[in-house]
């Protein structure tokens, strides 16, 4: 299953045209060499995602890769029972699509546009073809693999030994780093949803954040108010896995806008 993309009023149109000079790049491509980059700029397809858009389902196969430039993309494991949780986030820093790749083709995760906006989409036999060629684009793929690899392990033990308040404030600060603002747009049913937790543990932790002076929660937005604070009060978790993609990723920038 593609995403379902559109620009403007009309679902599912293609976005023709340039994306908004605003909106910065994917970091991973700003981290190819001027070469690469230029072989893959004319498959490089914009395109919008709108919020709870399905990029892949579980098992199946892909035939896309996504560069998120401003929109941020969960993906999340599923159980027989229809429960589900979150057991990473792709934005601007990576791509949806890794296993295509590594050669799986399919991955038994299933891939939802958690934050609308824009993206690079390009057919996965092209990216592939690059992949195996050699070029510098392997080495910042298995990067971000090993990144990737890092959130969701980290993920997984925030997930079984923290808070509902530390990892919503882990989960806000992801999902920050990812966006041009501060205000997202989301639902606490969705927030509980990612998290693998119950909906009254995220109104609760969320009501304690408002009231420190940390966020406002009002109709589905929420905005940050002071983001140091927020980051004492999420565990170690946000800071490890930060620290590891700058650690891997934040030297290989050749360029920060095309």
């Amino acid at each position: 299953m593609d995403a379902s993309v559109h620009y403007g009023s009309s679902k599912n149109e293609k976005f023709h045209g340039r994306l908004p000079r605003t909106l910065g790049q994917n970091r991973l491509l700003a981290a190819l060499p001027e070469e690469v980059y230029k072989r893959l700029a004319p498959d490089l397809e914009p395109v919008r995602l709108e919020i709870g858009s399905v990029l892949h389902e579980s098992g199946e196969q892909l035939r896309h890769i996504y560069f998120p430039i401003d929109s941020i993309v969960s993906l999340l494991c599923e159980l027989d029972d229809g429960a589900s949780g979150e057991i990473a986030v792709a934005g601007n820093e990576g791509l949806v699509g890794i296993a295509l790749i590594m050669g799986g083709k399919s991955t038994l995760n299933r891939a939802v546009v958690q934050s609308a906006g824009f993206a690079y989409r390009i057919r996965a036999d092209i990216l592939v073809r690059e992949f195996e060629s050699g070029s510098a684009l392997r080495e910042v793929v298995l990067l971000y693999t090993q990144a990737l690899i890092t959130q969701t392990a980290q993920t997984a033990v925030c997930n079984r030994f923290h808070a509902v308040e530390q990892q919503l404030c882990r989960w806000l600060l992801m999902s920050l780093d990812r966006m041009p603002s501060n205000e997202l747009t989301m639902t606490q049913e969705l927030i509980a949803n990612n998290l693998g937790v119950r909906r009254e543990g995220v109104t609760e932790a969320a009501g304690k954040l408002q009231a420190a002076g940390l966020i406002h929660y009002s109709r589905g937005k929420i905005t940050v108010l002071d983001r140091p604070k927020l980051e004492q009060r999420a565990c170690e978790c946000y800071a490890v896995v930060e620290k590891e993609f700058y650690r891997l990723l934040s030297k290989r920038t050749h360029s920060t806008a095309r």
